[in-house]
């Protein structure tokens, strides 16, 4: 085998691997983005809920 030859299949194995690592990151980047959304998601509907709730002045609040 010469040496170009050597060089090619060096760089070849080194191109799979990297392909390889990039599949794995697009595959948790997707599920990290997912879960992102489903906390902005929560996040939103506890803000609504809390934006619901009306507070007289002469009322304690719950917790007293």
């Amino acid at each position: 085998m010469s040496t170009v030859e050597e060089h090619i299949a060096h760089l070849t194995h080194t191109v799979d691997e990297l392909s390889q690592e990039v599949a794995r990151q697009q595959t948790e980047i997707a599920m990290l983005t997912r879960r992102v959304q489903l906390l902005m998601e929560r996040e939103a509907g506890r803000e609504a809920d809390e934006g619901s709730q009306i507070v007289l002045g002469n009322e304690r609040p719950p917790h007293w």
